[in-house]
């Protein structure tokens, strides 16, 4: 199951990772027992002995070195280890047959994401034509508003006029 949880596995092993640092720096310090005294020695020493530092900056670069050389023999040798592991699960039908289900699950939630995502978006253009539409009997009731008051307007017009016609 944390194979297939990308999250889980990143901080899986960035974990390890940290721990395979702690580890060569102890064997470092280990190994390193006698130059890391003479280093806090030279570490006083060095604001006011140029040789000093210039020792100091090489035993560390060494340290350093050695450092680096132990976290990739370590980083090997873990991921050694994890390819065999992880061998012996992709040799599992069944571990086989579950990650296939995982995955199906997956691409099926995928799915219904993107189904329910064009669901939406197929509503929200509904609304927006349902809104353009009204609008439309809108404006289309103002203007037959308006025809009926001038139609209205000139009937009463065309009656007084006729009245005044009469009249004279």
């Amino acid at each position: 199951m944390v194979r297939n949880n990308p999250v889980i596995m990143a901080a899986i092993q960035k974990n390890i990772l940290e721990h395979i640092s702690i580890m060569a720096q102890e064997q470092v310090q280990i190994e390193f027992r006698e130059q890391m005294q003479q280093m806090m020695i030279l570490q006083q020493q060095a604001p006011t002995n140029p040789q000093s530092a210039q020792m100091l900056q090489q035993m560390t670069q060494e340290i350093e070195a050695r450092k680096a050389v132990l976290i990739a023999e370590m980083t090997e040798d873990y991921m050694k280890e994890e390819n065999r592991i992880t061998s012996q699960f992709d040799s599992d039908p069944l571990l086989k047959l579950k990650s296939r289900e995982v995955d199906l699950r997956a691409m099926e939630n995928e799915r219904k994401k993107q189904n329910d995502e064009a669901q939406q978006e197929l509503a929200r253009a509904r609304l927006l034509q349902a809104k353009d539409n009204f609008d439309d009997k809108l404006e289309q009731n103002e203007d037959l508003a308006k025809l009926r008051a001038g139609v209205s307007l000139a009937k009463s017009g065309v009656q007084q006029a006729q009245v005044m016609v009469e009249d004279n």
